[in-house]
């Protein structure tokens, strides 16, 4: 094996026309799909770069969402295997699942569950400035309790950022609201990366 490997860093290099003829075989004749393909990649992809930015995860959730989308769409067409439809159906749930953790539709859920009345006081300690006021004029959260009733439980149990202790009744209800928000909302995010670990190497054509 070792004479191999010597024989094969010691032959000489193929000369010019033969250099271009493997070239040609193996790169060459395909060129003007690549060509295509990569200005179809730039055209698909030009609405996602131009609107990038490099400080949240919001654009980093945008360029993998435009990705799963892209490579669905192919795999899904192309059906060249048995798993390729079951692959189509997976990656488009991570593409909902990356929307719902975008727009955070349960961590924002509990508001529908209450309305407030806000008014704002001068400060008489610095002339100009205005005091944040707040009250709660209905809530219902027994309804959202009951929509979620494992997650209640859990979070009864200590589950969720916010804690229970030292509130008064009123308090203690909306603070069990925030902290079911704020458990359903990282259950999305958990599942989304579950999906991606169980499945993402196999995603291939």
């Amino acid at each position: 094996m070792e004479d191999f490997f010597e024989d094969l860093e010691n032959s000489p290099r193929p000369n010019l026309l033969r250099r271009i003829y493997l070239w040609w075989v193996h790169d060459g004749k395909y060129y003007h799909k690549y060509l295509r393909e990569g200005i179809s990649n730039i055209i698909y992809w030009l609405p996602v770069i131009w609107k990038d930015r490099h400080w949240d995860d919001h654009c980093i959730f945008e360029v993998l969402k435009h990705k799963l989308k892209a490579q669905a769409k192919y795999i899904g067409e192309k059906d060249r295997h048995t798993r390729a439809q079951l692959d189509d159906k997976r990656m488009n749930l991570c593409v909902k699942l990356i929307e719902l953790v975008q727009e955070e539709p349960y961590a924002m859920e509990y508001m529908d569950y209450h309305k407030d009345r806000v008014w704002f006081t001068d400060c008489e300690d610095r002339p100009g400035s205005s005091l944040y006021n707040s009250e709660e004029v209905w809530e219902n959260y027994d309804e959202l309790f009951k929509k979620y009733p494992l997650v209640y439980k859990r979070v009864l149990k200590g589950e969720g950022p916010f804690t229970l202790d030292g509130r008064n009744e009123a308090d203690i209800k909306r603070t069990i609201a925030m902290n079911i928000a704020h458990v359903n909302q990282e259950r999305v995010h958990r599942l989304l990366f579950k999906i991606l670990q169980e499945n993402i190497r196999g995603w291939w054509d």
